[in-house]
């Protein structure tokens, strides 16, 4: 079963059960994927899918900062309630001790452990990790180690 039938499956289930916040958010998720079939004219793999379930986590946390500097905590927890819907839709997260071995790995095949490395660096990175950690955190540690 592709992830885009699970997430299917996964809304009907929402309905039968009438989790109404839990559905909504999974509508959303599968309004992006559609957007995203009309764009292109694809059919996404599920490769595809995780971006844009990655994309659409990125939105709500963006969100999460704004409304906890703006004081809104309601809005904030709605936001957290989707993250955490959407998160199960994500591969299992690589641990710090995997991302650190990428890193070194990829710093290594790159020979060149000067911070003007980065681009090379974060694209050995990325393709193997894609998915499976948050870019920003492996982004600001692959910076660090080519300044250390």
């Amino acid at each position: 079963m592709s992830l885009k039938d699970q997430i299917t499956e996964d809304m009907k289930s929402a309905m039968r059960a009438k989790e109404a916040q839990k559905l909504s958010a999974i509508r959303m998720l599968l309004a992006a994927i559609k957007q995203v079939e009309v764009d292109k004219r694809i059919i996404p793999s599920d490769a595809e899918v995780v971006g844009i379930v990655e994309k659409e986590i990125k939105k709500r946390r963006d969100s999460i900062t704004q409304y906890t500097a703006a004081k809104r905590e309601d809005l904030a927890a709605n936001e957290q309630f989707e993250v955490d819907v959407l998160s199960a839709y994500l591969p299992k997260q690589a641990d710090d001790a995997e991302i650190e071995a990428v890193i070194a790995e990829a710093v290594a095949a790159a020979g060149d452990g000067s911070p003007q490395a980065m681009g090379k660096v974060m694209g050995a990175v990325k393709a193997k990790l894609a998915g499976r950690a948050d870019m920003t955190k492996v982004s600001a540690a692959v910076k660090a180690k080519l300044a250390g």
